[in-house]
């Protein structure tokens, strides 16, 4: 560990920091798009405002430097870093969903150690440490215990079924489909913080993320494993800031996950078309 002080310490600046950006966060509810990132992504303003403060207010507090979703920062894998996504699920803040939130973890050398997810519009405000334990709102949450699929509602990312990246989407609908064989309380809340989140909580017995970026699932999957559930990719790997997606649930619930996609064989081939 490279860390600078007591991690406890760090997540109570941390969570002071976050706290003290809740009124700027829920006063701008539906923002509107300010930067276009992508055919169906973009951040408003107020992603950007926030950034640029905590990413200021952390460093001044801790002497560790922050790595943003829009700002960017430095090496993941070196050292301690935070890692920060100011608002996730910024299509349902912007829309005036409160499934969204703010995302911070702190890394050393790649590794989560802290993760904090804030979602300010439904008062929850879940910190975890690794090894545990997962609080809400500062009491201590209990370990999650094993669970069926059958009986677990289950988090599931967003996808397009035309899409040909890194998870077609004719995979992530087979996914979708095959699931709802075995569990018919599928959910999409449009924000990985919230899935993850509620996953270490047991309110999901697991979640679906086709998402690889470090600011989106680092707190969470963190949190999930503190929790005392597991977290892989979609394919069994374990889970690292460079994997590509996130399988992420309770015992029992998630190795039911990954036999179902385990099933379905190679993403490759749907993107190629040979699978009819």
């Amino acid at each position: 560990m490279s860390l600078p002080e007591d991690p406890q310490r760090l997540l109570e600046i941390a969570a002071r920091l976050l706290d003290g950006i809740h009124g700027r966060f829920v006063a701008g509810v539906g923002a509107p798009s300010a930067v276009q990132k992508g055919p169906d992504d973009f951040a408003t303003a107020v992603d950007l405002e926030l950034e640029k403060r905590l990413t200021a207010e952390l460093f001044d507090e801790t002497g560790i430097a922050v790595h943003g979703e829009e700002f960017g920062g430095p090496d993941l894998h070196e050292g301690p870093v935070w890692v920060l996504d100011p608002i996730d699920g910024t299509f349902n803040y912007s829309a005036g969903l409160p499934s969204a939130g703010t995302l911070l973890a702190l890394l050393d050398d790649g590794v989560p150690v802290l993760g904090l997810t804030w979602l300010p519009l439904v008062g929850q405000r879940f910190t975890a440490a690794r090894g545990g334990p997962v609080r809400l709102n500062g009491e201590a949450l209990p370990k999650l215990s094993e669970r069926p699929l059958s009986d677990s509602m289950i988090g599931f990312g967003a996808f397009n079924i035309a899409s040909r990246g890194r998870i077609p989407g004719l995979f992530r609908v087979r996914i979708l489909e095959e699931l709802s064989r075995v569990s018919s309380r599928l959910r999409m809340h449009g924000a990985t913080g919230v899935d993850l989140a509620y996953t270490a909580n047991g309110v999901l017995g697991g979640c679906v993320v086709f998402g690889h970026r470090a600011w989106d699932n680092a707190a969470g999957a963190l949190a999930v494993q503190a929790a005392g559930g597991i977290v892989t990719d979609l394919f069994g790997n374990p889970w690292t800031i460079d994997s590509g997606s996130v399988l992420a649930g309770s015992p029992g619930a998630h190795e039911e996950l990954l036999a179902v996609i385990a099933e379905l064989g190679d993403p490759a081939d749907f993107l190629e078309g040979r699978v009819r």
